[in-house]
């Protein structure tokens, strides 16, 4: 979604708003230390900190009015935060006009000390804002902030717990209130009440009850962890596999607040993390990593300027790191024969998107020899069954996009032999619905994504399971 001009103007002033108060508290420093005729200062050189000063208070009023139209945070402290912005920038030009008029009487030295106990109590309503109420203080208690955020409590008895307040509230708790509850609500998101988290933030409902797939909470859930969209954001503890399976199953069976664990139709898949509940502490097989621990040697820099030079853009997965990650959204007239040149940095690669793009089975030839790759895009792109059977050296794949492609089962099942898979995207191919419990019996540590929708479940069926492949 494109910013518009004031969100673009707004997102400026955490980069402003530390001038005025470096500049400031120095023209008071200076002020105080050269305050002694004999040891003044240049005038001039007092007179520009002041302007420097002031002018930046003005800018970072305007930019933090901005930044507050876009809401996402407690409105009172936003409120006290404002005022006090407003009233250092109105302080610090009275100061300043009786500084350039060699006013140092007893007002300007009143003055000066409500100017810096002001910049202080702003500042600390700003550390409010983006960091909590208790940001100061918590440093000093007796517990850390976890760099993991706890597990779900253990449950003596799963079966009768309730599914909202003792299986769902406790994720949300730990992994998404400190951003979206009643301190903080990015997004005008906020999720520490039923009425609350049903509402939605700025871009509509993140829950739509039976459709988890359509849900934008599960979405961004399972988004690459290297995507800028996705939730929990880099540097919060993440979701455990087995959380976000209890969340799509949540949703599935109507995002209920207050009905047990026992009233919900529970597939095969699901019985075995609700077990886990019960156990402590709670127990779930370690995802591989996604970058590997193992350093590489740098690419070769003139394979990466040829494909910069087709509109491809090449980054590192992390910083400090040799692997890199390619993506064609901004190529154009990428065929096939391009795909080649990925060939050099084939060692290095490990996430590739190709999305919307009109390659074919072609250039799989030149994809299967990247075989370090750990995440692969083909959505919208040309690939078939034949194209998806050369993939089956891709042996550290983790996730595979498929959306709107014209693989099928069977192409599918070529690729039963990469163990290492966490996720396969489906949505819009041409697998056949009556092929899904032979596919989940293949993959059976692998998420089959494919969309929001339903399947009726017949007498014969083994397992329960409400989506029906497109």
């Amino acid at each position: 979604m494109l910013l518009t001009i004031t969100e673009f103007i707004g997102r400026f002033h955490p980069l402003l708003v530390h001038l005025p108060i470096g500049i400031l508290l120095l023209a008071l420093l200076l002020q105080w230390l050269f305050r002694k005729e004999e040891a003044s200062l240049s005038h001039g050189i007092m007179k520009a900190i002041w302007c420097l000063g002031i002018g930046s208070a003005l800018l970072s009023c305007i930019t933090g009015y901005l930044l507050s139209l876009q809401g996402g945070y407690d409105e009172n402290t936003v409120a006290l935060h404002m005022w006090m912005g407003l009233a250092v920038a109105a302080l610090s030009m009275f100061i300043g006009a009786r500084v350039f008029t060699r006013r140092f009487d007893i007002v300007y030295k009143g003055a000066s000390v409500v100017l810096l106990l002001l910049i202080a109590a702003t500042g600390h309503f700003g550390g409010t804002l983006t960091h909590g109420e208790d940001y100061l203080l918590s440093a000093l208690g007796d517990e850390e902030t976890p760099a993991v955020a706890a597990p779900i409590p253990v449950i003596p008895n799963v079966q009768e717990a309730a599914i909202y307040a003792d299986v769902v509230k406790p994720i949300f708790e730990t992994r998404c209130y400190s951003c979206h509850g009643a301190k903080k609500q990015k997004g005008k998101l906020r999720m520490d009440s039923p009425e609350a988290l049903l509402k939605g933030g700025k871009n509509g409902e993140v829950i739509i009850p039976e459709e988890p797939g359509e849900s934008e909470m599960i979405q961004r859930l399972l988004l690459p962890l290297g995507d800028e969209h996705h939730m929990p954001p880099k540097g919060k503890p993440k979701l455990t596999k087995d959380q976000i399976a209890l969340l799509h199953w949540w949703i599935a069976g109507g995002a209920s607040f207050d009905k047990k664990v026992k009233d919900l139709a529970q597939a095969e898949k699901i019985k075995p993390v609700l077990a886990a509940l019960e156990r402590a502490p709670q127990e779930e097989t370690k995802a591989t990593p996604i970058v590997p621990e193992s350093a590489v040697a740098a690419a070769d820099p003139r394979a990466i300027e040829a494909l910069r030079n087709k509109g491809v853009i090449v980054v590192p997965v992390a910083q400090n790191s040799n692997y890199l990650s390619v993506n064609f959204v901004t190529a154009t007239g990428i065929t096939d024969k391009e795909i080649q040149l990925l060939l050099p940095l084939k060692q290095q690669l490990l996430w590739i998107k190709l999305s919307d793009k009109k390659i074919g089975d072609e250039a799989m030839k030149y994809i299967k020899e990247c075989n370090r790759l750990r995440l692969l895009h083909l959505s919208n792109t040309g690939i078939t069954d034949s194209g998806l059977a050369l993939l089956t050296s891709l042996k550290e794949l983790r996730s595979l996009n498929l959306v709107s492609t014209k693989v099928s089962a069977n192409g599918l099942l070529s690729l039963k032999g990469l163990t290492h898979l966490e996720a396969i995207y489906l949505y819009k191919t041409n697998v056949d619905k009556t092929r899904w419990r032979e596919l989940k019996a293949s993959f059976p540590a692998t998420m089959l994504d494919t969309g929001g929708y339903a399947v009726p479940i017949l007498a014969s069926d083994t397992t329960e399971f409400k989506k029906e492949i497109k």
